[in-house]
């Protein structure tokens, strides 16, 4: 985990961009699955990150300026006989002993607390509509201290501001405790996805290859998947989000896995698409080898001073004059472009953020200009071909989908592949296939 110094300097550049008032961050409400059973808890990635506390029912205050501490944590108090059924809890000491909190206070009491220290601060800042619920609460305890402010004396917040801007600015580029975390879990996630190779085998489920790689996240210290894996066999591979992973895998057929792990709340993103078989038939061949050289042209441009869409332009070229090549489109590449003809075959952009949570924060563009990349932000690179079965489709490529992603580190010289370790080239995949 990382040192709580690292919090308390992000609580500090959170409160100086501030410029006063107070915020209020609440981590994300427990889930019912079903019946008496929750879903596994995760906290809210902005107030984790603020925090660095794992706990549920759990509320952040950053108050600067005020003489008892700028931090204040709401959270569980310590319960010996919820303790015996549900695991140990940190408690109002463990809050600020372990987790750096100036004061803390029962969550039960933030009723009577919270409104004190909103009196005599012109600005709330908050997260808002991430869980509105809670927005409708903080607004009335809004209420409640204007209403008392008329008879009391001291003055009630004004304006309510979205504490969004700034924090997932200060996200978005992430310093070098983030990048080592997120070099970690995309090493694991890399060795999950070899380990699918080496697995793989006509006549096995999706869902068994699904466990490969969960095996391969939790053996390696990962808290989770960041998402559901995608397990793609076959036609399936043309359903992006497919993620039943309930089929068969049959010879001749890819299997396109999206998958990876979490680790310390950080992300990582990998898709390889590989053949069941162990080896590509032409066809295969010559469709991946589109999309593996729209994506080597997507990462080159992934550096410092480029603006965010050059990536996807360059893919974008890349794939449709493949399209073209392959006898799927017909004209030449831009006036396929400027039409959007290949859309029918790649539908989606060549990547997004990638931090805390697998679609990161971050805005795309600034004052509607493509924003330029800077060190330390994380991107994927994820071009693809999309193949249905529609009669004016060569039957040679019916039902191929393919899809080649990496999580891509922007740094001063160049760029970083994090998940460089996951197999891609075609002699590579049938290689390692071979000697599973």
């Amino acid at each position: 985990m990382l040192d709580p110094k690292v919090f308390n300097r992000r609580r500090q550049d959170v409160m100086q961009l501030m410029g006063g008032g107070v915020a209020v961050i609440p981590t994300s409400p427990e889930c019912v699955r079903n019946r008496d059973v929750l879903f596994p808890f995760r906290p809210d990635s902005d107030f984790f990150y603020l925090t660095g506390y794992p706990e549920p029912d759990a509320v952040a205050v950053l108050c600067p300026d005020r003489e008892q501490g700028e931090f204040v944590l709401f959270c569980r108090e310590r319960d010996d006989a919820r303790e015996t059924w549900d695991g140990k809890r940190s408690g109002l000491d463990g809050a600020v002993s372990e987790y750096g909190a100036d004061d803390a206070f029962p969550i039960d009491d933030i009723d009577e607390i919270l409104p004190g220290l909103l009196e005599n601060r012109s600005k709330v800042f908050c997260t808002v509509g991430s869980h509105k619920e809670f927005d409708i609460k903080l607004l009335n305890w809004v209420q409640e201290v204007k209403s008392k402010s008329v008879r009391s004396g001291f003055t009630a917040p004004n304006e309510i501001v979205d504490l969004s801007h700034i924090l997932h600015e200060l996200r978005l580029v992430k310093r070098t405790e983030e990048v080592n975390v997120m070099k970690r879990v995309a090493k694991i996630s890399a060795s999950a996805h070899r380990r699918a190779m080496e697995a793989c085998k006509p006549g096995m489920m999706e869902y068994e290859i699904a466990a490969e790689l969960e095996y391969e996240f939790k053996k390696a210290g990962c808290e989770s998947w960041a998402y559901p894996p995608i397990v793609a066999g076959g036609a399936n591979a043309c359903t992006l989000h497919y993620i039943s992973n309930r089929d068969e895998l049959q010879a001749g057929d890819l299997l396109l896995i999206d998958a990876g792990g979490e680790l310390d709340y950080y992300a990582s993103d990998i898709t390889r698409t590989f053949p069941v078989n162990g080896k590509f038939t032409g066809p295969q061949k010559e469709v991946y080898e589109i999309v593996l050289a729209a994506q080597n042209a997507a990462i080159e441009k992934a550096k410092v001073g480029n603006h965010w869409n050059q990536p996807h332009e360059a893919a974008v070229k890349v794939l449709v004059q493949g399209l073209i090549d392959l006898g799927l489109l017909e004209g030449d590449v831009d006036g396929n472009i400027e039409q959007g003809n290949y859309r029918r075959f790649y539908m989606h952009r060549t990547g997004h953020w990638l931090g805390m949570d697998v679609h990161d924060v971050g805005d795309y563009k600034v004052e509607s200009e493509w924003r330029v990349l800077e060190p330390g932000m994380v991107m994927t690179v994820e071009p693809g071909l999309y193949i249905g079965g529609g009669e004016d489709v060569d039957p040679r490529f019916r039902y191929i989908g393919i899809r080649i992603e990496d999580d891509v580190l922007v740094q001063r010289k160049g760029n970083l592949v994090l998940s460089a370790n996951a197999p891609k080239a075609v002699d590579e995949i049938e290689s390692l296939m071979a000697s599973g």
